[in-house]
């Protein structure tokens, strides 16, 4: 018998005698916390997905960031990060100081994180698209640098499924935050860490001893989102661009950040590393009005959702200064150019004529 869709294990254990056995990859099936069939399936999934050795699945983005910190990291070592990363993968290195890692923060640029990897760098982390400004970091570059000292690079490739592969370039292990595009709901969390050169005995070790396995109804759940990843994220991509271009002509907008747009600063990077000519969801843009306009603008919507997400097939619209880069200086946000204006907007699959009608009403632009 072969089901259309592949069967939900909920189960927490499997025989052990006379029945006894291993999942594919060889570790033994005993116990839901190690292995399940159904998160394999998933995992088999995102590894071909990134065109990886093999992938692990963790119940949020940062299980699996933590697993993959301890799996890589002991004292003495240093990982290099760029300021603009997700304010908990950094908070969560900087928390391992007290372990004897250290942590260098570099600008959120290829020129910038090369500089900063030096010959006591074991691990680079960064991100394809930074969050929330969007900026394209040039990945094959920092990888160049990173071989010649002997660091591994794993890339968090959120922001950019389908459109770059980061073991194609030479990136060491890719992350995912399952929650975001891949599932693309927003009712399921889940993350990922697919393997290239990486072993993947050392990260399954601390998984099963942290118990940060994926639950397997999530599991199948993540992987039924996968499905329509491809129309998802082409659609999402295709409506972004159309707003990017309407706000970057509105009155009361500022900046607009969006790598789609010919003009923006970091749109020949992306051109060229990107194998698709699509540029993702996210549009970050800033209000004229400053921190007053935009939560006058986030009060004001009506068709997108004010919420510090992004990915799902729902709209959202979020205020980086309160929520991604809250944790962040003062300083450093002005560095990086996470003004209080600043929303970051996550466009779902809703008509691109009625969210641009919101935005414009939001803006004060018209409407009643």
């Amino acid at each position: 018998m072969r089901p259309l869709h592949e069967p939900v294990y909920i189960t927490v254990a499997f025989a052990q005698y006379g029945e006894a056995g291993k999942s594919d990859r060889g570790f033994d099936l005993k116990y839901s916390r190690e292995e399940n069939p159904t998160v394999r399936v998933l995992e088999r999934n995102l590894s071909a997905l990134e065109g990886g050795r093999e992938a692990l699945a963790f119940n949020s983005g940062m299980a699996a960031i933590g697993c993959l910190y301890l799996s890589q990291l002991s004292a003495g070592d240093e990982v290099v990060l760029p300021m603009e990363a997700y304010g908990t993968t950094v908070q969560l290195a900087e928390e391992l100081e007290k372990f004897g890692v250290s942590v260098k923060l570099a600008y959120p640029s290829a020129e910038s994180i090369v500089e900063a990897i030096g010959g006591g760098t074991s691990l680079v982390l960064l991100e394809t698209v930074t969050n929330p400004t969007l900026k394209v970091i040039d990945v094959p570059e920092v990888v160049k640098r990173a071989r010649e000292v002997g660091a591994r690079v794993v890339v968090d490739n959120t922001f950019s499924p389908l459109v770059f592969r980061p073991l194609k370039a030479g990136a060491d292990a890719v992350v995912h935050s399952l929650t975001k595009y891949i599932a693309g709901h927003n009712d399921v969390l889940g993350g990922a860490v697919i393997l290239g050169d990486l072993d993947v005995s050392g990260l399954w070790h601390w998984r099963r001893r942290l118990g940060s396995i994926i639950q397997p109804v999530e599991a199948w759940l993540v992987w039924r989102g996968m499905k329509t990843l491809e129309l998802r994220f082409e659609r999402q991509s295709r409506s972004a661009l159309a707003i990017a271009e309407f706000l970057s002509e509105h009155p009361k907008v500022k900046n607009v950040h969006y790598p789609g747009l010919r003009d923006d600063p970091h749109h020949e990077t992306a051109r060229r590393l990107f194998e698709r000519d699509l540029y993702g969801g996210v549009v970050s843009f800033e209000h004229a009005g400053g921190k007053s306009g935009a939560l006058s603008f986030l009060r004001s919507l009506r068709r997108i959702f004010p919420s510090p997400s992004l990915g799902g097939v729902e709209s959202i619209a979020s205020y980086p200064a309160k929520s991604a880069a809250k944790v962040m200086p003062p300083e450093r946000r002005r560095l990086l150019g996470i003004t209080d204006g600043l929303i970051r907007l996550s466009v779902g699959l809703e008509d691109e004529d009625e969210l641009i009608e919101d935005l414009d009403r939001a803006l004060g632009g018209g409407g009643d």
